[in-house]
This record gives structure tokens, C-alpha cells and sequence, in this order.
């Protein structure tokens, strides 16, 4: 799903790589893994922090300081990971 270019990414993408990130790592990753996987500052992650864990596809453990994915952020990430095979193969057809 995702692009090359990281410069030119949309929201949807960027919670892709962070779920992504998230789910690759099963003891829960920290904050600067995330912020450099998924190639954004350290106020920029906050944001989406914020919003991944108040809709429940993140969790925080306040006690080793490290994020993990919910099941919820499973079942999002494999919708994402659905629709962008869809687009791949329709894009592969046009061509």
C-alpha cells in the first residue's frame, strides 16, 4: 500500500506505517522507533499518538514506556493492507 516517496504521504499512509511498525515489534516498541520508522518528528507523532490510542488501535504502557497494537489496530491494518492491493491490482490492470 504504502509509497515510495515518504514525502508525499497522506494521514491514512502515516497511520499505516505506525500501526506497521507496531505490529512488527511484539514486545511494543518506543517512541523514537516509531518516530523514525514512520519518518516524522517527534511533535508531528504526538498527534497521531493521540489519535491511535483514543480510537483504540494503540496502547501505551506507562510502565515500559513503549506503544503496542490492539486488535482493533490488526483488524484496521489488515483493511489497509486490503485496500491497497486493490488499488495495486487495478492500477496493474489499467496498464
Amino acid at each position: 500500500m504504502m509509497q515510495n516517496n515518504k514525502k508525499y504521504r497522506n494521514k491514512t499512509e502515516i497511520i499505516h506505517d505506525i500501526l506497521e511498525t507496531a505490529r512488527n515489534d511484539g514486545n511494543g516498541v518506543g517512541k523514537t522507533k516509531l518516530v523514525r520508522n514512520a519518518f516524522l518528528s517527534s511533535y508531528q507523532i504526538g498527534d497521531y499518538l493521540s489519535i491511535l490510542i483514543d480510537n483504540g488501535l494503540l496502547m501505551y504502557n506507562l510502565d515500559s514506556r513503549r506503544f503496542k497494537i490492539t486488535e482493533k489496530g490488526l483488524n484496521v491494518l489488515r483493511l489497509c493492507n486490503q485496500i491497497g492491493d486493490l488499488i495495486e491490482k487495478e492500477e496493474e490492470r489499467r496498464w
